[in-house]
This record gives structure tokens, C-alpha cells and sequence, in this order.
């Protein structure tokens, strides 16, 4: 038989999907599941965005230009100038996703086994994408008790080695809903700058941010123009997770050029979901101030109902819809997977990220979950109160 390359054994599984067979035999039984696991909002998608691909009126679906089309990107220089991120057309490149774009930062800027440094936990997905392109991922562990705030340069500079190519941040965080201070961003642009490294920020969740806090974007930061590169992506910001379309910025003009290359080679974004971004970009401001309103309310909702469960603690989170919660049990993933085979309320369960997937380094956050308040207040009530008495009669707790 032929053999699978190595690569694709070293892939790894997402710990945000990988329990879905478990899930939909749950379901299969009966058993209703509620879904914290997978960053999915409920927020009604604006209906601007819909009704420009419902009163479309085009007759052949064309390719739209590799970088995307030109008045979308225009559209989206001006959105970017509204955040005081001062970008032009030239500057972006439209992507399939924010995960492309982010596999096009990464072919631009490294070599097979050089390293990118990442504060740990992290989105699972970037342990994939490094393995896509050969790259190793060296951790910098940020800790469950300081709220993950970043880690002290000190511990970045400690792993910086001649392999060494880019610090990759997400802010607001996935899986921990952490927002980095600018005061924080200062100090990585510093560093960058210093070691002339790359600095790739994965911003797609920039609106997110609660109680009175702003986001710093790299961009925003003067001196670290040729340094700086910035994934993003709709999915998020207007609830359009299934259009695929994100965004690569940077005002390094090598690394636009190059990026643009990966581009042409797999032709273009998708052209009906980019009609649908150009037109989301109209979304009055009203529409996020009611969102952010409800996931601030979901956020207190859940992390209220948590933190009154014996033995469970929450790292609050600043922004984005997740957050981290240490668990009384020994194994997360096993207890996740009990969960769905083993377990029911008045048939009901609930599905959750287990947090050791979010972590390069071995054996840390075996007794974490994510969960994504992405659900209803009454129903992530409900969801915590499944987790407390699942809790009670967990063999392995």
C-alpha cells in the first residue's frame, strides 16, 4: 500500500472538531447538544450583506482579480482608516478565510524548519498551518493565573534563535479572549524591531472588546511598517463565517509582492462572497454596539454561573466570545468525550473544546476547556448547570 507522508501523520487533529462523531451519535440517540466548542455566533448575519448577493445581477460567475477585486479592497482601506490603521488597496490582499491568509504570511516569510513564536494557548489551527509549511512552533507559555497576559519579553527573547522568523499573536486571543494593552504591543514591536523579525497579528476579532477597552493594532504602531503583517477575516465581525473571505495587510511591499504569488496560484477568492463583504462594510455602527452589548451579557451570564461550581475556575476574557476554564478532572479529553457518550441531563448535554489542543508544549492544559459563548444567556445558564452536576458523577474527577 502507499505510504502517507510524514506530514500528513505529524497533521493534527482539531481539538474543536474532532468530537463531532461523538456529538452527532449523541444526537442520533436523542440526546440534544448544547455547542461551546466552535466559535459559530448566532448573530444574525447583517441582512445588507445578503440582499446584495440575493439582488445580484450577474449572469457569469467570472474569477475576480488573485488579490481580490479592486473596490472591495478600497472599501476595506476605508474601513481600516476608521480603526486608525492607515492602509491602502495596494496594501491588501483578499483571502479565502483568515486561515489563507495566514498560510500565505507564513509561505511569504519562512523556510522548512525555521521557527515562528506563538504565546501559548493558541488557536489550535496554527499548529496545523505550521505543519503545512514545514515551520516549528516554539511556545511561550502565558499562564491561566495572570489571566494569560503576556509573557515577559524577556521569555521571547530567551527563544529567539538565527531559525527564528516571526512572533505570531492573535488579539483579541482565541481560545483565551485576552486583549493585548498597547503598552504590551509596544513591547513585541520593540523586540521585532530590535532582532528584525516579523510580527504577524491575527485580528479578526477587533471589534470584540468589552468594558471600555480599545484594540492596538501592530499597524498602529509607528517604526515597525516592514515588519508588521496583519491577518483578518469576516466570519467574526459579521457573523459570515460560511462566505470564506479574510484578508492579508501589510505595508511591506516584499512581502505583499510575494504574497500575492500564492494568490495567482490558487486563482482567486470566492467572487459571490466577496459581493457580500463589499456590502457588510455598509453595516451601521449601531449593529456592533447592539452585539457587543450581548456578548458582554453573555460573558457576565456565563462566568457568574461557572464561578459558582465547585472547583471551577475562569480566566476572564477582554474581548472575543471564548474562555478558558480549569476543570476538577484529570483529563479533559476524556471527560469531553464522557460528555457525549456517557452523559445527559433530562437529555441534554453539552459539547466543549478540550484546551491541551490550544498548546505546543506537551502535558499543559489537561484539565482545561474552551467555551464559546456564541449561545443564548437561559441556554448557557442551562449549559453550566449540565457542567455542575456532570461534574457530580464524572467517574475520573
Amino acid at each position: 500500500m502507499p505510504a502517507i507522508s510524514i506530514k500528513g501523520i505529524h497533521m493534527p487533529e482539531s481539538p474543536i472538531r474532532k468530537l463531532v462523531p461523538y456529538a452527532e451519535d449523541a444526537k442520533k440517540r436523542g440526546t440534544k447538544v448544547y455547542h461551546l466548542n466552535i466559535g459559530q455566533p448566532d448573530i444574525k448575519t447583517p441582512e445588507i450583506a445578503i440582499d446584495a448577493v440575493k439582488n445580484s445581477t450577474i449572469e457569469v460567475l467570472e474569477y475576480s482579480r488573485s488579490e481580490g477585486s479592486e473596490t472591495y479592497r478600497e472599501k476595506i482601506a476605508a474601513y481600516y482608516k476608521k480603526c486608525n490603521i492607515d492602509v491602502k488597496a495596494e496594501d491588501i490582499i483578499v483571502t479565502t478565510g483568515g486561515s489563507e491568509a495566514l498560510l500565505f504570511a507564513l509561505g511569504t516569510i519562512a523556510d522548512p524548519e525555521d521557527e515562528i513564536i506563538i504565546p501559548e494557548p493558541f488557536y489550535a489551527n496554527y499548529n496545523g498551518f505550521a505543519t503545512s509549511a514545514n515551520i516549528k512552533v516554539v511556545p511561550v507559555v502565558s499562564k491561566f493565573e495572570d489571566n494569560f497576559a503576556l509573557p515577559p519579553i524577556e521569555e521571547f527573547e530567551k527563544l529567539i534563535s538565527p531559525k527564528t522568523k516571526a512572533i505570531l499573536i492573535c488579539n483579541p486571543g482565541n481560545p483565551t479572549g485576552y486583549l493585548y494593552s498597547k503598552e504590551e504591543i509596544k513591547k513585541l514591536a520593540a523586540l521585532v524591531k530590535k532582532h528584525d523579525l516579523f510580527i504577524i497579528a491575527d485580528e479578526v476579532y477587533r471589534e470584540f472588546t468589552y468594558d471600555g477597552a480599545e484594540h492596538y493594532s501592530i499597524l498602529q504602531e509607528e517604526g515597525i511598517d516592514d515588519n508588521a503583517i496583519i491577518i483578518d477575516s469576516v466570519s467574526k465581525r459579521y457573523s459570515m463565517c460560511g462566505a470564506r473571505i479574510g484578508c492579508l495587510v501589510s505595508k511591506n511591499k516584499a512581502v505583499i509582492t510575494t504574497a500575492l504569488k500564492f494568490a495567482q496560484a490558487r486563482l482567486s477568492p470566492p467572487t459571490l462572497a466577496q459581493i457580500a463583504c463589499e456590502a457588510a462594510l455598509d453595516t451601521p455602527q449601531s449593529y456592533f454596539d447592539d452585539v457587543i452589548t450581548e456578548y458582554v451579557e453573555r460573558r457576565n451570564t456565563l462566568v457568574e454561573a461557572l464561578e459558582q461550581i465547585e472547583g471551577v475556575s475562569v480566566a476572564k476574557p477582554k474581548g472575543a466570545f471564548y474562555c478558558i476554564v480549569k476543570l476538577p478532572v484529570k483529563n479533559a479529553d476524556d471527560f469531553a468525550q464522557w460528555l457525549l457518550e456517557s452523559f445527559d441531563l433530562d437529555g441534554e448535554t453539552i459539547m466543549v473544546a478540550p484546551a491541551a489542543g490550544f498548546y505546543s508544549s506537551p502535558n499543559i492544559g489537561q484539565d482545561e476547556v474552551r467555551f464559546a459563548y456564541v449561545l443564548k444567556k437561559e441556554l448557557l445558564v442551562k449549559a453550566a448547570n449540565i457542567l455542575k452536576e456532570a461534574l457530580k458523577v464524572y467517574p475520573n474527577a
